[in-house]
This record gives structure tokens, sequence and C-alpha cells, in this order.
């Protein structure tokens, strides 16, 4: 299963860089780099700065986990709101905080307008990372942020959904052991399908922008 996971994972990341890449270098004078991703695709450019994947490959969906006080907690808690989801584990020593704080600072920065967004946290660490914990952890960066967790199995589906990488990794001479997984935020519309990828390095300035063109 975790070799399977790291080679979709990968080979849609190569996908993407490849697409995206061969879009910079063709673009037109005065195209985007999404329309002229789009116009290699043969697909329609994508509304209000949408991604659009190569055929077939879709990115997010239906999930089944529990919030910090254990409660069940579906995609129903997303529909119709404009969402920011990140994969990550609360003992994660360096990107997961620092891309937590990127999304706290974008909530900051849209102010009223950050009624209509919700920023998840999906762990892909469910062993360690309890609903309690989960809930801890979350509030440490905002108070709108979501902590979700589950079983294994459910984590594991939540993961294909989004297309995430993760595995567990133990150092050499360590009694704990670490996760490596993939780093990105997906921004996701109203109507479900993915607006935005971001990758770290992105600043709130830039995740506020983009969720703004979202809302609109």
């Amino acid at each position: 299963m975790t070799r399977a996971l790291r080679i979709a994972a990968v080979a849609l990341t190569l996908v993407l860089a490849a697409a995206w890449g061969a879009a910079l270098v063709v673009r037109r004078p005065g195209e985007g780099v999404a329309e002229a991703f789009a116009r290699l695709a043969g697909a329609a450019p994508p509304s209000a700065g949408g991604v659009a994947t190569p055929a077939g490959v879709r990115i997010g969906g239906p999930f089944a986990l529990r919030d910090g006080d254990g409660r069940p907690v579906t995609e129903e808690a997303i529909r119709g709101k404009v969402a920011l989801i990140t994969f990550g584990y609360t003992f994660c020593p360096d990107v997961c905080p620092t891309e937590l704080q990127v999304v706290a600072g974008a909530m900051d920065l849209l102010g009223d307008g950050g009624r209509d967004v919700r920023p998840v946290f999906i762990t892909i660490d469910p062993e360690r990372d309890t609903p309690a914990r989960m809930k801890e952890y979350v509030a440490l960066f905002h108070p709108a942020l979501i902590g979700l967790t589950g079983t294994p199995q459910e984590v594991a589906a939540a993961a294909r959904a989004w297309r995430v990488y993760y595995a567990r990794v133990n150092p050499p001479g360590s009694t704990d052991y670490l996760m490596d997984h993939s780093a990105y935020t997906y921004l996701m519309g109203r109507d479900g399908s993915l607006r935005r990828l971001f990758s770290p390095g992105t600043t709130p300035e830039e995740m506020a922008a983009a969720v703004r063109a979202s809302l609109g």
C-alpha cells in the first residue's frame, strides 16, 4: 500500500510539474500559465484561476474522519465553502508548523471574508494523532482551523483522494519515527474542485489573494 501510494504521488507530481513547465515555455503573449496549461491539455481554461489536471485525475472527494471532539466529519463540512486543506502530523518538526502558520496568516488577512473559508489540517499519522491531540495542536495556530484524524484506513482514503504521499521513516539510532510526506496546501472551490496548489514557500499574502479570487 505504502509503495503504491508513493508511486502514485510521485507520478502525479511529475505529470503536473512537466505540464506546468511546458506551459511556461509555450505560453503566448498575454496568456497566463493556467490558460497555457489548459491549452496543452486540450481543456477549457479553468475559471477564477482554477487548476486543470490531466484527464481522469481528480483531486479531492469524499472522506470520513473525526474532529478534535471525536465527532464524525465528512466532505459535507466543506461543501459550499472555500477550503484550505493541509496534510501533515503534529510531531512534524519543520514543514507542517511552517505551512500552518501561512494558513493562519492568510486567514487573518482575509478578515471577515474568512467566514466562508474552512481551513482543515488532516493528519497522516493517526497512530499518534488522537482527536484530543489534534484539537490541542490546531488551536496553537488559528481558531478556525479544524484538525481531523481517523483510523489508518480512513486517513489513507483521504490521502488517496488528494493524491498525498506519506510513509513512516525510522531514523538510524532513534527509538521514535518521523513521517515523510508531500507538503502542499490545496485550495478547493465551493464546487469541490481544485482551485490552487500551494507549495512550501508560499506567503500568507499570496494565499489570501488566491482565496479571495475563489470567494468572488
